[in-house]
Formats: C-alpha cells, structure tokens, sequence
C-alpha cells in the first residue's frame, strides 16, 4: 500500500531550526515531484516548497519561506526533507508532504491541485 509519512515536528521557540521527514512506502519515490503544504488554523492549506523527480535538480520555495527553508530528497532513503530555519510564528500549521499521481517531468508546483497522495501531517509549533 502506497503511503506518505510525516515526522520531524514540535514545538520550537522563534528563530529555531526543524527538519521535516516525508518517508514513502509502497512505491518508489524518485521518480515523483514531491511537495511540501502547511495548514494554519482556520486557514486554508497553501504550498510551501516543491522539489523535481530524480535528481531534485529543480526547487522552488514560496516568498515567504525563501531564505529559509530548504527542500532536499535522499532516493537511496525514499525520502524528501524540509529543513526549516528561522522560525518564526507564522510558520505555525501542520505540515504535509504530497506527490501527484503519476510520475513527473521536469519542473515541480506547489499547486495543491497538482498533487493526489497526501501524508497524515505533522505538527509544527513555533512559540516562546
């Protein structure tokens, strides 16, 4: 069976650092675009940054998290990273990563409506 799993959460004080894991079963997942969303609390989920099948040689970070996060993938691990620095409250949400239902071409999204298999999510909190 085909699955996504978060970890990597917690709680964090402002201007802390946190790695995200997003660790595939099932399936192989280089040969997939991989994304990362977050959802706030009464928000509506939105895309955070977004890595390229294979070598991942294309990222993109929204503005908001440009500077100081970072998409990375290990396919020898099946797994995709966000490394998070600089924290601040805002960041706050569950996080969740996401592949789209086939295996991708160039360039990735952080289009919500490109991506069909989700995690479960796990919980960032940035407070002091």
């Amino acid at each position: 069976q085909a699955q996504l799993v978060e970890s990597g959460g917690g709680l964090v004080q402002p201007g802390g650092s946190l790695t995200l894991s997003c660790a595939a079963s099932g399936f192989t997942l280089d040969g997939y675009n991989v994304a990362w969303f977050r959802q706030a609390p009464g928000k509506e989920r939105e895309g955070v940054s977004c890595i390229s099948s294979r070598d991942g040689r294309i990222t993109y970070n929204v503005d908001s998290v440009k500077g100081r996060f970072t998409i990375s993938r290990d396919n020898a691990k099946n797994t995709v990273y966000l490394q998070m620095h600089s924290l601040k409250p805002e960041d706050t949400a569950v996080y969740y990563c996401a592949t789209p239902l086939y295996e991708s071409g160039a360039g990735c999204s952080v289009t919500i409506y490109d991506y069909d298999y989700w995690g479960q999510g796990t919980q960032v909190t940035v407070s002091s």
